[in-house]
């Protein structure tokens, strides 16, 4: 794992699963999405990631809907400081304001704070780049955020390696806070988007990669098998993996699996921890047996000979 400085209780380099908080407010309900929460932390996890524009995707959601569910757990459990909360700005507009306009950044923040009920954010990341604001611009107000102390690090999620270069270089010219870790998408499905420069980059800069959509969506988990599986509020995503080399790749996390009595899920997260840059990957889950099936690829470290395996049938 790639080194990064302390977040809060937790360190990166020391925490091998993040729960993603997508699914609260959409495929999880409060009651649900409480269960999966305790049973994490429960399991030994602390860091929580979800975003300001979760869910507005869905119909009479306006986003924020999974901050306003992590913080109601927050004030249940009466305790802050044993879980590292990450959030992001720049997919929700507030009025006129968006992206990563600076005078926007400043308001999202305010409004994320007020449904976390927190007076700081662990990890506040740039959901997307912007490229229609100035760096220098964005570095400062992420670094007044900083500086105020309602953010303690700051990331980047869905960036490009030569957009991910400049801003820190901007960030570093004028002296603020830099970007530390970095959000894109990476699994044994989807491996360009990150692997080469983008990965080069995340190492040469020791920012640590977070990858969201780890599982690919429950694809690699060995729920879409066939056609016929392809059903549910994600089955759009996944379809063009059981049309291509989805199959082989699922029979090399069979074989696996087997190998190490565990799941394809806890193998395709293992996987991913394995490779180079990776501080730890982003997965969700919707009932408290998801939970434990995630936190069971904790301990599970695959062999040259298991890594080579899912390299061939990822790369074919």
């Amino acid at each position: 794992m790639t080194q990064l400085r302390r977040i809060g209780q937790s360190d990166l380099t020391t925490v091998p699963l993040i729960l993603g908080g997508n699914v609260f407010g959409w495929t999880a309900d409060a009651a649900a999405s409480f269960a999966v929460l305790d049973a994490f932390v429960a399991g030994g996890g602390t860091v929580i990631d979800t975003a300001d524009v979760y869910s507005a995707w869905i119909a009479g959601n306006q986003g924020g809907e999974s901050e306003t569910v992590i913080g109601a757990w927050l004030r249940g459990r009466g305790r802050r400081d044993d879980v590292v909360i990450t959030t992001k700005v720049g997919m929700l507009p507030i009025g006129e304001g968006k992206g990563l306009q600076p005078a926007h950044i400043t308001a999202a923040v305010e409004a994320s704070l007020l449904r976390l009920g927190t007076d700081y954010i662990d990890l506040y990341l740039a959901h997307q780049d912007d490229d229609t604001q100035s760096q220098d611009a964005v570095a400062e107000a992420f670094g007044a955020l900083v500086q105020a102390g309602k953010v303690r690090v700051i990331g980047a999620s869905n960036f490009s390696a030569e957009r991910l270069d400049s801003a820190i270089r901007a960030q570093d010219a004028r002296g603020v806070a830099r970007y530390q870790v970095l959000q894109n998408e990476y699994n044994l499905m989807e491996r360009t988007g990150y692997e080469g420069a983008v990965q080069d980059t995340c190492i040469a800069h020791g920012i640590g990669m977070t990858p969201w959509f780890a599982l690919a969506c429950g694809y690699l988990t060995g729920k879409y098998r066939t056609p016929a599986d392809v059903k549910g509020p994600r089955a759009y995503r996944v379809g063009k993996f059981v049309e291509g080399h989805g199959p082989q790749v699922l029979a090399a996390l069979d074989t696996v699996a087997d190998a190490h009595r565990a799941t394809p899920a806890q193998v395709s997260l293992a996987w991913l921890a394995a490779q180079p840059g990776i501080a730890a990957p982003i997965a969700s889950a919707t009932s408290v047996a998801q939970v434990e099936d995630l936190l069971g690829s904790i301990d599970l470290t695959l062999t040259p000979e298991d890594l080579a395996l899912l390299d061939g049938a990822s790369r074919t």
